[in-house]
């Protein structure tokens, strides 16, 4: 932070550079040989693929966890993907808190860009509270999913298990070690188990609605009425995407399943496309309606100030917003009981068209170079972007352009579409200065 602060790097620049050392770090110490399980180093290119994927909690692989990894590299991706889910920012400054070092203002600003506080005072308490949480909903999810696993694995394996897939899940990261019996297989044995199919979900959720969400819960309980807007934006969209889709999926792409089996993987798949990257179900033997509607999940993705990436559910619903308030001849469009600003709706539009533009412009490159059909590469693009680790399976057979295509946009949907446009973009000297108005036809 002090070399950075030597350097008058902005607040995004510093969460770029940061998550951008530790991707370099993560992929450099998966490169040496201990790393692998077979004892001969990875290439430099899957290597950084990983970790990359990692840090962005994508979950998108080249090379299947359990089988090409060593212990050693296990531990690697498991504390890239925990730095991911807190923030590069988040982490170092809790081990600065933890050294005794003080934290002066322009770290508490930084801090705030990176966990998206609403407000810079108190900083220091809600990142306590982040991790407090952290910790608290991973240990329980390890908890809960250890009773099954141990009777498959054994209590220590199993143990190791609970542990890696409790804060893969928690972090929406979608790494998974169940490639010993077929590579890549995520969790499709375990389509079955209501136990650890809830457990999972639960977490994935619980990582993916904000810090933000879950504090004003833990402080206001049920009276949900009074959590700030964000709160009842980010509650309200994420549980509607997930029955709209939870009911697709019922209805339509599983009608091979039966029973409760058929409602946990219908559940299952509409929650994992939130950026969480598990799998029960083969997404290559869906139809492609099934596929595009999967697309669109994984690019709205989870919400702010959350472990997910994507939009963002609040993206969408101030863009939902506005279109309605635009149809109904309203002024401003509103939400319980409040009007939502103008910059707001600038933000979200913005958001919208850079992801719009970066994920159709690389879709099409890569089904050129790739040779693929547009839809399965729309579908790894959206999966990257989004940092969601779903794939039609076509990932580790990709080209080295394709690949480092795919590490920029998990790391632009991890870091964030305005943080890189703040970061890349001066600050405009004539911000305030104002041209005459004119009215502009459209539609």
């Amino acid at each position: 932070m002090l070399y950075f602060r030597k350097l008058r790097l902005t607040s995004f620049q510093i969460i770029l550079l940061g998550f951008l050392a530790v991707i370099l770090l993560g992929a450099a110490l998966l490169a040496l040989p201990v790393a692998s399980r077979d004892g001969e180093a990875a290439t430099w290119l899957d290597s950084l693929f990983t970790a990359t994927s990692a840090l962005c909690v994508t979950g998108l692989v080249v090379r299947d966890t359990a089988r090409c990894w060593s212990l050693f590299g296990k531990a690697v991706i498991l504390a890239l993907i925990q730095i991911g889910g807190l923030g590069v920012v988040t982490m170092a400054t809790l081990l600065g808190v933890m050294a005794g070092r003080r934290v002066g203002l322009r770290q508490r600003s930084v801090l705030q860009e990176s966990v998206a506080a609403p407000r810079l005072g108190g900083i220091l308490r809600y990142t306590r509270f982040i991790l407090r949480a952290t910790l608290a909903l991973e240990t329980a999810g390890a908890l809960a999913l250890f009773p099954a696993f141990a009777r498959v694995y054994g209590p220590q394996k199993g143990a190791g298990f609970a542990i890696f897939h409790a804060i893969s899940a928690f972090c929406n990261a979608g790494f998974d070690l169940m490639g010993e019996p077929a590579a890549f297989s995520s969790l499709t044995a375990w389509r079955a188990s209501a136990a650890v199919n809830l457990v999972v979900m639960a977490l994935i959720v619980l990582g993916g609605v904000g810090f933000g969400t879950l504090e004003d819960v833990r402080t206001h309980g049920v009276r949900l009425r009074r959590c700030r807007l964000q709160s009842k934006l980010a509650l309200a969209t994420s549980a509607a995407l997930i029955l709209l889709g939870a009911a697709w999926y019922y209805c339509v792409e599983l009608t091979g399943l039966s029973g409760g089996e058929r409602v946990l993987a219908a559940l299952f798949q509409s929650v994992t496309t939130r950026t969480a990257g598990f799998n029960t179900v083969d997404y290559a033997a869906m139809s492609e309606t099934g596929q595009l509607l999967t697309i669109l999940l994984m690019l709205v993705g989870g919400s702010t100030g959350s472990t997910a990436g994507g939009m963002k559910t609040t993206t969408l619903a101030v863009l939902l917003l506005s279109a309605a308030a635009v149809f109904r001849r309203k002024p401003y469009p509103t939400a319980f009981g409040r009007t939502i600003g103008t910059q707001t709706l600038r933000a979200a539009s913005a958001i919208l068209t850079a992801y719009l533009t970066l994920f159709l412009a690389a879709s099409g490159v890569i089904c050129r170079v790739e040779g693929l059909p547009l839809l399965t590469a729309m579908f790894e693009t959206a999966s990257a972007i989004g940092t969601v680790g779903l794939t039609l399976g076509v990932t580790p057979q990709l080209g080295a352009a394709s690949k480092l295509l795919l590490i920029f946009l998990m790391y632009f949907g991890r870091v964030g579409g305005l943080t890189m446009i703040f970061a890349a973009l001066p600050k405009d000297g004539n911000a305030c200065a104002r041209y005459p108005e004119e009215t502009v036809s459209v539609g």
